[in-house]
């Protein structure tokens, strides 16, 4: 699968959006990947994750976790494909990441974090802070679409992506998109205050 194939089946689905967008990190972009629109195809998400695992090469994790929301449907195929089990981390009442749902993390697992789109890493970074001190190896983190702007460092776990997209953010009062005028939308799951 090539990377202009991957872009493509994202704007075939309309999951590739141009507009004026406020992304779960806070930041804006004039364009947004709504992974939701490609992943309602289990045909396409399947093949996505099997190129994925292919990628990642022998890791063979004993967990996948992906963070909620964009993580969950990642989470799910990648450990199908890699013939293990999935959990999702979620906001408690406080908006802190946890581990709800009676899922658990064993000391000594081999854990993959999957995500539907790295931008500044945060909601990884959470899913991480939920790891330490547990004698758990991260493996690696897996995600679709890699639109960092720039290096993103989760501890020297190594990312995986299907494609890295050079889409440019901006701080709120650094935005050319706001400076136009041009209405914003914010698409996301994680509320922003």
């Amino acid at each position: 699968m090539q990377e202009k194939e991957i872009l493509d089946i994202f704007k075939q689905c309309e999951a590739y959006q141009q507009g004026h967008f406020k992304l779960s990190s806070g930041l804006h972009s004039g364009f947004y990947l709504q992974c939701a629109k490609v992943l309602q195809d289990p045909v396409i998400a399947e093949r996505l994750c099997r190129f994925l695992a292919h990628k990642m090469g022998m890791i063979k994790p004993d967990i996948v976790i992906g963070p909620a929301m964009g993580g969950i449907v990642i989470s799910y195929e990648m450990a199908r494909v890699l013939g293990t089990r999935s959990i999702f981390s979620e906001r408690d009442k406080d908006g802190k990441m946890a581990l709800r749902r009676g899922f658990v993390l064993p000391s000594g697992s081999n854990v993959l974090i999957a995500e539907d789109v790295l931008t500044t890493g945060k909601s990884i970074k959470e899913v991480l802070e939920l790891m330490k001190d547990d004698g758990i190896s991260v493996v690696g983190v897996a995600c679709l679409i890699d639109r960092s702007v720039e290096l993103v460092e989760l501890q020297g776990i190594r990312v995986y992506s299907l494609l890295r997209l050079n889409i440019p953010v901006y701080k709120e009062t650094d935005c050319p998109l706001c400076k136009e005028g041009i209405p914003i939308v914010k698409p996301g799951s994680r509320m922003i205050v």
